[in-house]
C-alpha cells in the first residue's frame, strides 16, 4: 500500500461515518489539531501513541498503523519549487498544510476559498533564546463559490449548510 491510498481510505472512513476533523483530532489527541490533520492527509507523521489511537478509531492494520509513524514524503503538489530559499520555505508551507488548510477552512466554512485580496497579514520578531523566530498571522476573507445557475432550494452561495 502506498501512502497516497492510506490517505484516501482515511478519508473515504472520514466521510462514510460523517466524522469532522475536529472529533478525529478529540478522539487522537496529545499534539496539534493542525498536525494531526495534516498526518491523515499523508502530509506529517503521527508519534507512535497517536498513531495507535488513529489506528483503533478508523480500524486500522498494524501494517498501516505503522506507515502512520514514517516520515512521509511530503509535498502535495506537485510542481517543481522555487528556488529562492525565504521564498521556498512559504511555498513548502502550501505543499505541506494546503490540503489540510483546505480541508479545515471548508469544513468550517463552506464551500469557498480564503481571499488574498481582502487579506490582512503581520509579522513580528518573536524573541527566543534559541534563535528569533518570525511570527506571522495571516487573515484572509472568506470568498463562496457563487452555484449559478441554481434553482429553487439550492443555495446562492457555497457557504456551510446547516
Amino acid at each position: 500500500m502506498k501512502r497516497e491510498d492510506l490517505t484516501e481510505k482515511l478519508l473515504d472512513i472520514k466521510r462514510e461515518k460523517g466524522w469532522t476533523w475536529k472529533y478525529i483530532q478529540e478522539e487522537i489527541g496529545g499534539i496539534s489539531p493542525i498536525l494531526i490533520t495534516a498526518a491523515c492527509m499523508g502530509q506529517m507523521k503521527l508519534p507512535k501513541a497517536q498513531a495507535a489511537k488513529a489506528a483503533a478509531l478508523f480500524g486500522l492494520t498494524q501494517a498501516e498503523e505503522r506507515m502512520l509513524n514514517e516520515a512521509p514524503y511530503r509535498g502535495s503538489i506537485p510542481q517543481m519549487p522555487p528556488t529562492d530559499p525565504l521564498i521556498y520555505r512559504f511555498y513548502e508551507l502550501v505543499m505541506v498544510y494546503g490540503t489540510t488548510w483546505k480541508e479545515l477552512i471548508q469544513e468550517d466554512f463552506g464551500d469557498g476559498i480564503m481571499s488574498a485580496i481582502d487579506f490582512n497579514m503581520t509579522m513580528e520578531r518573536e524573541p527566543n533564546n534559541k534563535g528569533d523566530r518570525v511570527k506571522m498571522s495571516l487573515s484572509g476573507k472568506f470568498l463562496p463559490y457563487k452555484y449559478y445557475g441554481n434553482e429553487e432550494g439550492v443555495p446562492e452561495y457555497g457557504f456551510k449548510e446547516g
